[in-house]
């Protein structure tokens, strides 16, 4: 039973402060009725003993403090959710944006969700194959990992996201798997980019689509990844599906939490954010993984682009300690124009030793991935060393790992935006580029593997 208030003292911006009220909660959902009789909905932001501060969705533009009338509905914001989402396009707020019917839901879940006991955690332990070398061979994704994308204004962060979500598969036996993909402030042109892909490439019939526009509500930006993050730990725990999850951009959502937080007047933390950005953050992110007991498994892909290209901005830094690393994208790589431009030397996969080897991508996985990232570095700090004293004083060592960083960055690095590589094509164009290099520097590789790999030359007889 709904509770109804006509004791609106203010509106300032967003916020509607209501008077004299009684056993309001936190998080209710609100509907505010306008003196023309217009339905505003809006959730509770903040609550004391007589006084709460509702958050208008819709804005509130044309409110009138004397003739709202305020309904505390009593529960808060829930998805219903159904297998019939598979292949449907919603807006932030869970709405369809595509046309089609209303979903009729099996049940409602709260979209804040419960927190894992970390007791009831399974260790994520098998490799998903994304179809990118730069992720499968050097940084492999992890069922059940949380593996944030790092990116910049104007990188193709966008057309990457895109292209995972299309290839990213699970190896070995036929599992269900899905994607949920969460999109928040973006324009209208990235949303069109976005539904367009999937639905020609036939990506949408395994796929769920969150798209929060930028001239919509910031507290929609709030809900969309949660929403997002409902929807996977339905798909993946009661339907037992393996879910990968990808949001981007995640400073859309931090931005929005920066505009609410100063609406209600809260002392700023780092740069503006509020100081419960790593707790709002964490209780996003922390919603992925794996269940003892539960076939299925989120694995989470949260995508930011970095405000100047600072990684030591608040929202890159926090996300780096919740998560178990990062895919960084680099500028320079794209101004050469290599696709995807991902710099694999500041990247970090920290879950990578257990998703590779043999049985799960091949035994040689690792060696090889050791063995390329030392050569490809070897080769950058011979190119600054060029760029400094000139390419006549290097070695003619040097000069080989130098047409070595050249190779790995056109070849291995490099791929068509719709070029699915295997990981054993991968680790074949891996093994490629390091026959380039004399068998005396793989010494990050086992004899056996490179007996196995690497040619053996011909003695003269």
């Amino acid at each position: 039973m709904y509770r109804e208030y006509l004791t609106v003292s203010n509106i300032v911006g967003p916020l509607v402060i209501v008077e004299k009220i009684r056993d309001v909660a936190y998080g209710e959902l609100v509907e505010i009725e306008s003196g023309d009789g217009q339905l505003r909905r809006g959730t509770v932001l903040d609550v004391s003993t007589e006084r709460a501060i509702v958050q208008v969705f819709e804005g509130t533009v044309g409110l009138d403090i004397r003739q709202s009338r305020v309904r505390f509905l009593g529960r808060t914001q829930q998805l219903g959710v159904s297998p019939e989402m598979l292949g449907r396009i919603f807006d932030g707020s869970g709405r369809p944006k595509d046309g089609g019917p209303p979903v009729i839901p099996e049940k409602k879940l709260d979209i804040q969700g419960n927190p894992i006991n970390p007791e009831a955690r399974d260790y994520p332990s098998e490799f998903i194959q994304t179809g990118v070398s730069a992720i499968d061979g050097m940084n492999p994704l992890v069922r059940g990992q949380k593996l944030p994308l790092f990116s910049g204004s104007g990188l193709p962060h966008a057309r990457l996201a895109a292209q995972i979500a299309r290839q990213a598969t699970v190896l070995g036996k036929e599992e269900k798997f899905a994607v949920v993909f969460a999109a928040m402030g973006i324009t209208f042109e990235e949303a069109h980019f976005f539904i367009n892909d999937f639905r020609r490439t036939g990506a949408l019939e395994r796929a769920v689509l969150f798209l929060n526009l930028a001239n919509e509500p910031p507290i929609e930006r709030i809900a969309t990844p949660r929403l997002a993050l409902t929807c996977a730990e339905y798909l993946a725990f009661d339907l037992e599906m393996h879910v990968l999850v990808i949001m981007v951009d995640m400073t859309f959502y931090a931005e929005a939490l920066r505009e609410i937080s100063a609406a209600r007047k809260e002392i700023p933390g780092r740069r503006g954010y509020p100081g419960y950005l790593y707790t709002d953050l964490a209780t996003i992110y922390e919603r992925a993984g794996r269940l003892k007991g539960k076939k299925g498994s989120i694995t989470l892909i949260p995508i930011l682009t970095m405000p100047e290209d600072d990684k030591t901005h608040p929202i890159a830094d926090l996300t780096g300690y919740i998560t178990e690393g990062q895919i960084m994208l680099s500028r320079e790589l794209h101004r050469q124009g290599i696709y995807p431009p991902i710099d694999v030397l500041p990247s970090l996969s920290r879950l990578k030793d257990k998703g590779i080897g043999e049985g799960k991508t091949r035994k040689d996985h690792a060696d090889v991935l050791n063995q390329l990232f030392a050569a490809y570095a070897r080769g950058k700090e011979a190119r600054e060393l060029a760029l400094i004293l000139g390419e006549a004083a290097l070695s003619d060592l040097d000069r080989l790992y130098l047409s070595f960083s050249d190779d790995f960055e056109k070849r291995f690095v490099r791929q068509g935006e719709h070029q699915t590589r295997s990981i054993e094509e991968t680790l074949e164009l891996g093994w490629e580029l390091l026959r380039g290099l004399p068998r005396q520097e793989l010494k990050r590789i086992r004899p056996e593997f490179l007996d196995e790999f690497y040619p053996q030359e011909k003695t003269p007889s």
